[in-house]
């Protein structure tokens, strides 16, 4: 069964997209952490990160980091920071974290409830300030 992010990925169900190339897709966490908490996804299906092969997972990494370049260019942090968790999805996925202090990338905190116009806003920011 597709899992989330491949209804995300055909468009199946809505999402706050900021990055897109043909293999890799960015996008706002609906539960963020912080304002501008991201998720960056291979359109492969593969359920754990590791299961990648070396060229899909190397991929990932550098168009996350063109997604975190232009994410710390549009939400004042000190940096951006990454996480790889995976258990809440079955399809592979990085955490791009807008941050300031350690705690930002607590996960066991609340989350933010911010409303579809705040998260459009905040995608739209983001979208125009990276550069693929």
């Amino acid at each position: 069964m597709p899992s989330i992010f491949c209804k995300i990925i055909s468009r199946e169900i809505p999402a706050h997209i900021v990055a897109e190339n043909d293999d890799y897709l960015a996008f706002l966490d609906i539960n963020p952490l912080v304002e501008g908490h991201c998720l960056v996804i291979p359109k492969t299906e593969v359920d754990y990160i590791y299961d990648l092969s070396d060229d899909v997972l190397a991929g990932l990494h550098l168009f996350a980091k063109k997604v975190a370049l232009g994410l710390k260019k549009a939400i004042p942090c000190e940096r951006i920071g990454m996480s790889v968790i995976g258990l809440e999805v079955p399809h592979a996925h990085v955490h791009l974290i807008p941050m300031n202090t350690m705690d930002d990338m607590n996960f066991a905190r609340p989350k933010l409830r911010l409303s579809t116009n705040e998260l459009a806003t905040t995608a739209a920011t983001i979208k125009s300030a990276i550069e693929i």
